[in-house]
Protein backbone atom coordinates (compact mmCIF):
# COMPACT_ATOMS: atom_id res chain seq x y z
CA UNK A 1 0.00 0.00 0.00
CA UNK A 2 1.28 3.31 -0.87
CA UNK A 3 1.40 5.97 1.42
CA UNK A 4 -0.90 8.00 -0.37
CA UNK A 5 -3.40 5.22 -0.15
CA UNK A 6 -2.56 5.23 3.76
CA UNK A 7 -3.87 8.66 3.66
CA UNK A 8 -6.89 8.53 1.50
CA UNK A 9 -7.53 5.55 4.34
CA UNK A 10 -8.03 7.79 6.84
CA UNK A 11 -10.83 10.00 4.83
CA UNK A 12 -14.07 10.25 5.44
CA UNK A 13 -16.24 11.92 2.82
CA UNK A 14 -18.50 14.75 4.07
CA UNK A 15 -22.06 16.23 3.11
CA UNK A 16 -21.97 17.64 -0.28
CA UNK A 17 -22.32 21.00 -1.12
CA UNK A 18 -23.72 22.32 -4.45
CA UNK A 19 -24.25 25.46 -5.98
CA UNK A 20 -25.32 25.24 -10.26
CA UNK A 21 -23.18 23.09 -11.69
CA UNK A 22 -20.64 22.57 -9.34
CA UNK A 23 -20.66 20.16 -6.53
CA UNK A 24 -18.17 19.92 -3.33
CA UNK A 25 -17.83 17.03 -1.41
CA UNK A 26 -15.66 18.08 2.10
CA UNK A 27 -13.09 15.09 2.78
CA UNK A 28 -13.03 14.69 6.83
CA UNK A 29 -9.77 13.86 8.43
CA UNK A 30 -10.42 11.83 11.84
CA UNK A 31 -7.18 12.92 12.90
CA UNK A 32 -6.39 16.27 11.92
CA UNK A 33 -2.91 17.87 12.85
CA UNK A 34 -1.65 21.32 13.37
CA UNK A 35 -0.17 22.97 10.86
CA UNK A 36 3.39 24.11 11.60
CA UNK A 37 4.07 25.78 8.72
CA UNK A 38 2.79 29.86 7.20
CA UNK A 39 1.29 29.66 4.02
CA UNK A 40 2.55 31.88 1.35
CA UNK A 41 -0.32 34.68 1.70
CA UNK A 42 0.67 35.11 5.12
CA UNK A 43 4.34 34.56 4.86
CA UNK A 44 4.37 37.67 1.87
CA UNK A 45 2.20 39.97 4.13
CA UNK A 46 4.36 39.53 7.42
CA UNK A 47 7.46 40.39 5.81
CA UNK A 48 8.61 37.05 6.56
CA UNK A 49 9.03 36.12 3.20
CA UNK A 50 9.48 37.55 -0.49
CA UNK A 51 9.43 36.25 -3.70
CA UNK A 52 11.67 37.78 -7.09
CA UNK A 53 13.04 36.94 -10.33
CA UNK A 54 16.35 35.05 -9.74
CA UNK A 55 17.99 38.20 -11.46
CA UNK A 56 17.31 41.23 -13.01
CA UNK A 57 17.39 39.72 -16.35
CA UNK A 58 14.87 37.34 -14.75
CA UNK A 59 13.68 33.57 -15.87
CA UNK A 60 10.56 32.61 -16.96
CA UNK A 61 10.66 29.11 -15.48
CA UNK A 62 11.89 30.01 -12.40
CA UNK A 63 11.57 32.33 -8.95
CA UNK A 64 13.44 33.22 -6.03
CA UNK A 65 12.03 32.66 -2.72
CA UNK A 66 13.69 34.18 0.27
CA UNK A 67 12.18 32.84 3.59
CA UNK A 68 13.53 35.25 6.58
CA UNK A 69 10.80 33.49 8.98
CA UNK A 70 11.43 30.49 11.71
CA UNK A 71 8.39 28.70 10.35
CA UNK A 72 8.32 26.48 6.32
CA UNK A 73 6.37 28.10 4.45
CA UNK A 74 3.69 26.08 2.15
CA UNK A 75 3.97 27.01 -1.48
CA UNK A 76 0.68 25.47 -3.04
CA UNK A 77 0.16 23.60 -6.74
CA UNK A 78 -0.70 26.46 -8.78
CA UNK A 79 -0.90 29.26 -6.60
CA UNK A 80 -0.47 32.01 -8.70
CA UNK A 81 1.82 34.78 -7.83
CA UNK A 82 1.44 38.64 -9.60
CA UNK A 83 3.51 41.35 -10.57
CA UNK A 84 7.43 41.43 -11.19
CA UNK A 85 7.84 40.63 -14.82
CA UNK A 86 5.21 38.57 -15.56
CA UNK A 87 2.71 36.79 -13.41
CA UNK A 88 3.49 33.01 -12.67
CA UNK A 89 1.81 30.02 -11.13
CA UNK A 90 3.70 27.21 -8.90
CA UNK A 91 4.13 24.08 -11.03
CA UNK A 92 4.11 21.96 -7.33
CA UNK A 93 3.72 22.08 -3.77
CA UNK A 94 6.87 23.32 -2.21
CA UNK A 95 7.56 23.39 1.76
CA UNK A 96 10.58 25.84 1.88
CA UNK A 97 12.43 25.34 4.90
CA UNK A 98 13.21 28.36 7.83
CA UNK A 99 15.62 30.81 7.24
CA UNK A 100 16.40 29.42 3.99
CA UNK A 101 16.54 31.14 -0.04
CA UNK A 102 15.56 28.75 -3.00
CA UNK A 103 15.03 28.69 -6.82
CA UNK A 104 11.04 27.21 -7.29
CA UNK A 105 9.73 26.18 -10.78
CA UNK A 106 6.93 28.49 -12.06
CA UNK A 107 4.99 28.44 -15.31
CA UNK A 108 3.97 31.90 -16.77
CA UNK A 109 0.11 32.45 -17.06
CA UNK A 110 0.59 36.19 -19.03
CA UNK A 111 2.17 35.51 -21.92
CA UNK A 112 2.61 39.56 -23.48
CA UNK A 113 4.51 40.85 -20.37
CA UNK A 114 8.54 41.22 -19.11
CA UNK A 115 8.62 44.23 -17.64
CA UNK A 116 8.82 45.03 -14.39
CA UNK A 117 5.32 46.14 -12.62
CA UNK A 118 6.62 45.89 -9.18
CA UNK A 119 9.97 44.42 -7.35
CA UNK A 120 8.44 41.87 -5.62
CA UNK A 121 5.35 39.38 -5.89
CA UNK A 122 2.25 39.32 -4.15
CA UNK A 123 0.07 37.00 -3.93
CA UNK A 124 -3.11 36.36 -5.91
CA UNK A 125 -5.52 34.57 -3.90
CA UNK A 126 -6.44 31.97 -5.96
CA UNK A 127 -5.13 28.82 -8.24
CA UNK A 128 -4.97 28.19 -11.86
CA UNK A 129 -7.83 26.97 -13.42
CA UNK A 130 -8.65 23.15 -12.75
CA UNK A 131 -8.13 22.04 -16.03
CA UNK A 132 -5.07 23.70 -16.87
CA UNK A 133 -3.49 22.75 -13.29
CA UNK A 134 -4.32 18.70 -14.29
CA UNK A 135 -2.41 19.18 -17.68
CA UNK A 136 0.01 21.11 -15.42
CA UNK A 137 0.97 18.31 -13.16
CA UNK A 138 0.89 15.90 -16.20
CA UNK A 139 3.88 17.58 -18.10
CA UNK A 140 5.61 18.05 -14.70
CA UNK A 141 5.48 13.92 -14.06
CA UNK A 142 6.82 13.74 -17.22
CA UNK A 143 9.65 15.97 -16.67
CA UNK A 144 10.37 14.71 -13.50
CA UNK A 145 10.17 11.24 -15.51
CA UNK A 146 13.11 12.19 -18.06
CA UNK A 147 15.33 14.41 -16.70
CA UNK A 148 14.32 15.29 -13.08
CA UNK A 149 13.17 18.45 -13.65
CA UNK A 150 9.70 19.97 -12.51
CA UNK A 151 9.32 22.11 -15.92
CA UNK A 152 6.16 22.29 -17.80
CA UNK A 153 5.16 22.78 -21.31
CA UNK A 154 5.09 26.57 -21.18
CA UNK A 155 3.44 26.76 -25.19
CA UNK A 156 1.04 24.39 -23.75
CA UNK A 157 -0.12 26.45 -21.01
CA UNK A 158 -0.81 29.72 -22.98
CA UNK A 159 -2.72 27.56 -25.55
CA UNK A 160 -4.92 26.76 -22.85
CA UNK A 161 -5.23 30.41 -21.58
CA UNK A 162 -5.72 31.91 -24.75
CA UNK A 163 -8.26 28.88 -26.26
CA UNK A 164 -9.98 29.86 -22.40
CA UNK A 165 -10.25 33.51 -23.42
CA UNK A 166 -12.42 32.63 -26.94
CA UNK A 167 -14.73 30.03 -24.99
CA UNK A 168 -15.22 32.84 -22.17
CA UNK A 169 -14.72 35.76 -24.29
CA UNK A 170 -12.38 37.10 -22.33
CA UNK A 171 -9.64 39.77 -23.21
CA UNK A 172 -6.34 41.10 -21.85
CA UNK A 173 -3.66 43.22 -23.42
CA UNK A 174 -1.15 40.91 -22.15
CA UNK A 175 -2.87 37.57 -22.27
CA UNK A 176 -3.34 37.37 -18.52
CA UNK A 177 -4.94 34.44 -16.75
CA UNK A 178 -5.80 37.20 -14.38
CA UNK A 179 -8.17 38.40 -16.60
CA UNK A 180 -10.76 35.69 -16.58
CA UNK A 181 -11.30 35.94 -13.08
CA UNK A 182 -11.95 39.82 -13.27
CA UNK A 183 -13.98 39.44 -15.92
CA UNK A 184 -16.19 36.76 -14.10
CA UNK A 185 -15.92 38.05 -10.51
CA UNK A 186 -19.83 38.23 -10.41
CA UNK A 187 -20.27 34.79 -11.27
CA UNK A 188 -17.24 33.13 -9.37
CA UNK A 189 -18.10 35.27 -6.29
CA UNK A 190 -21.13 33.52 -6.25
CA UNK A 191 -19.97 30.35 -6.23
CA UNK A 192 -17.24 31.25 -3.62
CA UNK A 193 -19.93 32.22 -1.26
CA UNK A 194 -21.77 29.40 -1.89
CA UNK A 195 -19.26 27.07 -0.41
CA UNK A 196 -18.28 26.80 3.43
CA UNK A 197 -15.63 24.91 5.05
CA UNK A 198 -16.57 22.34 7.85
CA UNK A 199 -15.46 20.91 10.99
CA UNK A 200 -12.70 18.33 10.54
CA UNK A 201 -12.34 19.20 6.76
CA UNK A 202 -8.72 18.87 5.62
CA UNK A 203 -9.36 18.30 1.78
CA UNK A 204 -12.12 19.39 -0.85
CA UNK A 205 -13.25 16.96 -3.93
CA UNK A 206 -14.79 18.55 -6.88
CA UNK A 207 -17.47 17.66 -9.13
CA UNK A 208 -18.91 19.46 -12.33
CA UNK A 209 -21.93 18.96 -14.32
CA UNK A 210 -21.77 15.61 -12.04
CA UNK A 211 -18.33 14.18 -12.85
CA UNK A 212 -15.24 14.11 -10.93
CA UNK A 213 -13.07 16.35 -11.79
CA UNK A 214 -10.26 16.65 -8.76
CA UNK A 215 -9.64 17.42 -5.41
CA UNK A 216 -7.16 19.04 -2.57
CA UNK A 217 -6.24 17.31 0.57
CA UNK A 218 -3.97 18.73 3.27
CA UNK A 219 -3.09 16.93 6.69
CA UNK A 220 -4.44 19.58 8.84
CA UNK A 221 -7.61 21.94 8.83
CA UNK A 222 -6.28 25.46 8.92
CA UNK A 223 -4.91 25.44 5.66
CA UNK A 224 -7.44 23.91 4.30
CA UNK A 225 -10.01 26.94 5.51
CA UNK A 226 -7.24 29.72 3.90
CA UNK A 227 -7.10 27.87 0.77
CA UNK A 228 -10.42 27.20 -0.03
CA UNK A 229 -11.98 30.44 -1.67
CA UNK A 230 -9.43 30.04 -4.31
CA UNK A 231 -9.70 26.32 -5.03
CA UNK A 232 -13.49 27.07 -5.37
CA UNK A 233 -12.68 29.66 -7.80
CA UNK A 234 -10.46 27.64 -9.57
CA UNK A 235 -12.88 25.40 -10.28
CA UNK A 236 -15.63 27.73 -10.79
CA UNK A 237 -14.01 28.79 -13.29
CA UNK A 238 -14.24 25.69 -15.56
CA UNK A 239 -17.95 25.44 -14.67
CA UNK A 240 -18.35 28.08 -15.99
CA UNK A 241 -16.59 27.76 -18.83
CA UNK A 242 -18.67 24.58 -19.24
CA UNK A 243 -21.86 25.06 -17.92
CA UNK A 244 -25.12 23.15 -19.28
CA UNK A 245 -28.32 24.18 -18.70
CA UNK A 246 -29.79 20.86 -18.78
CA UNK A 247 -27.20 19.74 -15.69
CA UNK A 248 -26.57 22.88 -14.35
CA UNK A 249 -29.38 21.67 -11.35
CA UNK A 250 -27.30 17.79 -11.45
CA UNK A 251 -25.57 17.35 -7.84
CA UNK A 252 -22.66 14.78 -8.29
CA UNK A 253 -23.74 11.69 -6.87
CA UNK A 254 -21.35 10.24 -3.40
CA UNK A 255 -20.26 7.43 -4.96
CA UNK A 256 -18.33 9.33 -7.97
CA UNK A 257 -16.10 10.95 -5.60
CA UNK A 258 -15.30 7.74 -3.36
CA UNK A 259 -14.52 6.34 -6.92
CA UNK A 260 -11.56 9.08 -7.62
CA UNK A 261 -10.20 8.54 -3.77
CA UNK A 262 -10.15 5.24 -4.94
CA UNK A 263 -8.21 5.48 -8.08
CA UNK A 264 -6.05 8.29 -6.18
CA UNK A 265 -5.31 4.98 -3.69
CA UNK A 266 -4.87 2.72 -6.61
CA UNK A 267 -2.59 5.07 -8.28
CA UNK A 268 1.29 4.44 -9.58
CA UNK A 269 3.35 6.41 -7.22
CA UNK A 270 7.11 7.65 -8.06
CA UNK A 271 9.12 9.24 -5.77
CA UNK A 272 12.14 12.15 -6.00
CA UNK A 273 13.96 14.41 -3.47
CA UNK A 274 11.48 17.45 -2.84
CA UNK A 275 12.77 21.05 -4.01
CA UNK A 276 12.62 22.03 -0.42
CA UNK A 277 11.71 19.59 2.46
CA UNK A 278 10.44 16.07 1.88
CA UNK A 279 10.00 13.75 -0.93
CA UNK A 280 7.88 14.80 -3.99
CA UNK A 281 5.39 11.94 -5.21
CA UNK A 282 4.08 11.51 -8.57
CA UNK A 283 0.97 9.76 -9.34
CA UNK A 284 0.13 8.08 -12.59
CA UNK A 285 -2.26 5.87 -13.63
CA UNK A 286 -6.06 4.60 -12.66
CA UNK A 287 -6.87 7.55 -14.94
CA UNK A 288 -5.37 9.55 -12.80
CA UNK A 289 -3.21 12.92 -12.51
CA UNK A 290 -1.32 14.87 -9.95
CA UNK A 291 1.12 14.79 -7.21
CA UNK A 292 1.88 14.80 -3.21
CA UNK A 293 4.57 16.64 -1.15
CA UNK A 294 5.44 13.91 1.79
CA UNK A 295 7.16 15.25 4.72
CA UNK A 296 8.94 12.55 7.60
CA UNK A 297 6.55 10.16 5.96
CA UNK A 298 3.35 12.48 6.40
CA UNK A 299 1.30 13.75 3.38
CA UNK A 300 1.39 17.59 3.72
CA UNK A 301 -0.81 18.22 0.65
CA UNK A 302 -2.21 15.84 -1.94
CA UNK A 303 -3.68 16.94 -5.43
CA UNK A 304 -5.22 14.84 -8.24
CA UNK A 305 -7.00 14.99 -11.25
CA UNK A 306 -9.03 12.81 -13.27
CA UNK A 307 -7.67 13.29 -16.92
CA UNK A 308 -10.31 13.58 -19.80
CA UNK A 309 -10.38 11.10 -22.71
CA UNK A 310 -7.78 13.14 -25.06
CA UNK A 311 -5.39 13.42 -21.91
CA UNK A 312 -5.25 9.93 -21.53
CA UNK A 313 -5.03 9.51 -25.10
CA UNK A 314 -2.11 12.08 -26.31
CA UNK A 315 1.31 10.58 -26.90
CA UNK A 316 2.71 12.65 -24.12
CA UNK A 317 1.19 11.04 -21.05
CA UNK A 318 2.05 7.56 -19.63
CA UNK A 319 5.14 6.54 -21.87
CA UNK A 320 6.88 4.01 -20.41
CA UNK A 321 9.82 5.75 -19.08
CA UNK A 322 12.15 3.78 -16.35
CA UNK A 323 14.44 5.63 -14.47
CA UNK A 324 16.57 4.02 -12.36
CA UNK A 325 16.87 7.11 -9.90
CA UNK A 326 13.02 6.94 -9.56
CA UNK A 327 11.79 4.73 -6.56
CA UNK A 328 8.11 3.72 -6.75
CA UNK A 329 6.22 3.51 -3.35
CA UNK A 330 5.58 -0.69 -2.15
CA UNK A 331 8.56 -1.74 -4.48
CA UNK A 332 11.75 -2.99 -3.83
CA UNK A 333 15.02 -2.05 -6.00
CA UNK A 334 14.45 -5.45 -7.40
CA UNK A 335 11.33 -4.71 -8.84
CA UNK A 336 11.20 -3.75 -12.43
CA UNK A 337 9.68 -0.13 -13.09
CA UNK A 338 7.32 0.81 -16.28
Amino acid sequence: MTIIAQRIEQIAIGKKQHFKNLTMFPLLDKNPREAQFLLLEEALKSGRARVTEISDGGSVPELKFVNDGDRPVLLLDGEELIGAKQNRIINLTILVPAKTTIVIPVSCVEQGRWRADSTAFAAAKRTHFAAGRSRKASRVTEAMNRTGSRRTDQGEIWEDIEAKFCRMKVSSPTGAAAAMYEQNHQDLERYRQAFKPVDSQTGALFAINGQAIGLDLFDSTRPLQAMLPGLVQSYALDAIDNFEEKTAAKEAKTKIAAKLLEDCAAAIVNRFPAVGLGHDLRLQGSGITGGALAVDERIIHLCAFRMTEEERNSHRYGSRMARPSVRREGQTKNDVIY
